[in-house]
């Protein structure tokens, strides 16, 4: 009898569970049939569509469902937008209703949520920065904030960079010359390493002098985020200074985790994410080692500096605290668009230019003629000037087909919107205001808060779709620098090329990345011939999962022209 009752007991719990599960699988199939969604490949319950997003599976997505389908984050939906006309449609035609970011978990338990909301609580003014900013009102910087926050903060980071000489020849000596000699984009040898300290000098000189191989890596790294470091710090460092590397490497954590498995993994199931191990623990005990960086940067800023002489964003942007009078522009806030700026005005750069690298070795026909055009019009007696470009349409071309080629950044950040549209005919559910607890709490002054967020459907721009397209593109799966090229052998400019994205939401540093990208490659081209190691016929073609993709680590020789 015991038995029999034990049996009944397992059949009841088991029958329950399958019942459970059914009504589970029902309420999916009833969400995603009924949801008058775009189209798109069939989710599965809990995980959705996590195996479709891939950087190999995407583009077969959008060649099966159209420019405009549909991907499951989890249980969420998302739209999934390709193509260059749907993007001058959603952004450019429709600015206004595709500014917001939506809101993701990971972006609380790293930097942009903060204690900006007891501190707009504090000052009253939280109720209205929910009408402000509707997306996520706690959430900052330059990146991930939208509404009015956003705007103030882009408005005022541009004028800023316009004013340290952003699209100008003060930059470009800045980059160039005096100022930025240490990097290795220089025209003299000594000039590369004289700032070294003395050991790797010699070390460095003779792995050039010697055609040893070396990894690039960290020249390139190092060079470009010295020239956000002087934009935005007022200084530079030595290529030797610890903390310099340190918070590199903290960036390159936080940076590879939105785009990772475990990134994508915290955002559908927060709460459970947070009690596991794994590497978003790693990138987060990262960021919490950043943070005391940039604090000590603000503290010496706020010490020295001279209101009548600003020496850099930081200082410019602590007068603006001063005078601002509704919370956008506060400590907390400068922390944050001082990552923002460095994140993504060093790893971009850096990646496309180590990509540069890699495509000089393996089309090392490319890299003779880039040199003989360098030769015949700026020679080896000065350095190349970014008014040499017209002069050099084959280097401007091969440097548009690196970036087109490399396709560093496969989704562009991701968008909403905030009210019903179209794209391409197919409906865009506008944003769904609700009020509710974080589950995975934001604590202020150790107690967790409520917050009023939105949530909606989140738009995946696919750049990738654009910079590998057919009709664009005659080789699209191939380096070939004749894609921006005319019959008459000048440059052809494309509209489609966006690879710094198009709207209002563009990448607010695009000219300091050019300047950046033509000056150190075509000075990288004067001075040095790149080999690869001997008997490596094959190049690697493995990336690197960030926010931007770079090649895994490879090693090259530099032999001096």
């Amino acid at each position: 009898l015991e038995i029999n009752s034990r049996l009944i007991l397992y059949i009841y719990i088991y029958g329950l569970l399958i019942f459970l599960c059914a009504l589970l699988l029902v309420k999916h199939l009833r969400d995603v049939l009924t949801n008058n969604m775009p189209p798109g490949p069939f989710p599965l319950p809990l995980v959705g569509n996590f195996i479709n997003i891939g950087f190999n599976h995407v583009d077969q997505i959008a060649e099966r469902y159209g420019d405009v389908s549909t991907l499951y984050l989890g249980n969420k939906p998302c739209i999934l937008l390709t193509g260059y006309e749907s993007f001058k449609e959603a952004f450019v035609e429709q600015a206004d209703i595709f500014t917001d970011r939506p809101y993701f978990p990971i972006m609380q338990k790293k930097l942009y949520c903060s204690n900006q909301i007891q501190y707009w609580q504090n000052r009253n003014h939280f109720r209205s920065k929910i009408d402000l900013c509707p997306l996520h009102s706690v959430c900052v910087g330059l990146i991930m904030s939208s509404g009015h926050m956003w705007r103030q903060q882009r408005r005022f980071a541009l004028a800023t960079l316009k004013y340290f000489g952003v699209g100008k020849k003060t930059l470009e000596n800045f980059i160039l010359q005096d100022e930025i000699q240490k990097s290795e984009a220089t025209l003299k040898i000594w000039d590369f390493f004289k700032h070294f300290d003395l050991i790797t000098l010699f070390f460095s000189f003779f792995i050039v002098f010697l055609g040893l191989p070396f990894d690039p890596q960290h020249f390139v790294t190092d060079a470009v985020a010295n020239i956000i470091c002087g934009l935005v710090f007022g200084h530079r460092f030595e290529y030797d200074d610890h903390n310099f590397h340190l918070m590199q490497k903290y960036l390159d954590e936080f940076l590879q985790l939105p785009i990772s498995n475990w990134g994508r993994l915290y955002n559908q199931f927060p709460t459970l994410m947070s009690m596991l191990p794994g590497k978003h623990q790693t990138a987060f005990a990262s960021i919490s080692k950043l943070k005391p960086f940039l604090q000590e940067e603000i503290r010496k800023h706020k010490e020295e500096r001279d209101p009548s002489n600003p020496r850099d964003y930081i200082d410019c942007y602590l007068e603006e605290i001063e005078k601002d009078s509704e919370a956008e522009f506060t400590e907390d806030n400068l922390m944050y668009c001082v990552v923002d700026l460095f994140g993504a005005g060093t790893e971009t750069t850096s990646n496309t230019l180590r990509w540069a690298l890699l495509f000089m070795i393996k089309y090392p026909e490319v890299q003779e003629k880039v040199q003989s055009e360098i030769d015949q019009v700026i020679g080896q007696t000065r350095q190349p000037l970014m008014d040499d470009r017209t002069n050099l349409p084959y280097t401007y071309a091969v440097m548009h087909e690196i970036q087109r080629f490399a396709n560093i950044v496969t989704f562009t950040p991701p968008r909403m919107a905030n009210k019903d549209t179209t794209v391409g005919g197919r409906l865009i559910p506008k944003v769904i205001l609700f009020l509710r607890h974080v589950p995975y709490s934001i604590y202020v002054n150790e107690s967790a808060t409520s917050v009023g967020l939105s949530q909606g459907v989140v738009v995946m721009p696919l750049l990738k779709s654009i910079l590998q397209d057919k009709n664009e593109y005659s080789t699209p799966y191939e380096f070939n620098p004749a894609h921006f090229l005319d019959e008459n052998g000048k440059f052809l400019k494309k509209d489609s090329f966006i690879p710094f994205s198009i709207g209002k939401r563009m990448c607010p540093g695009e000219q300091l990345a050019r300047m950046e990208l033509f000056l150190f490659f075509t000075s990288l081209m004067q001075c040095f011939t790149f080999l690869p190691l001997e008997g490596f016929m094959k190049v690697q073609k493995n990336r690197t999962i960030s926010v931007s993709s770079g090649p895994e680590p490879f090693q090259i020789r530099a032999v001096p022209r």
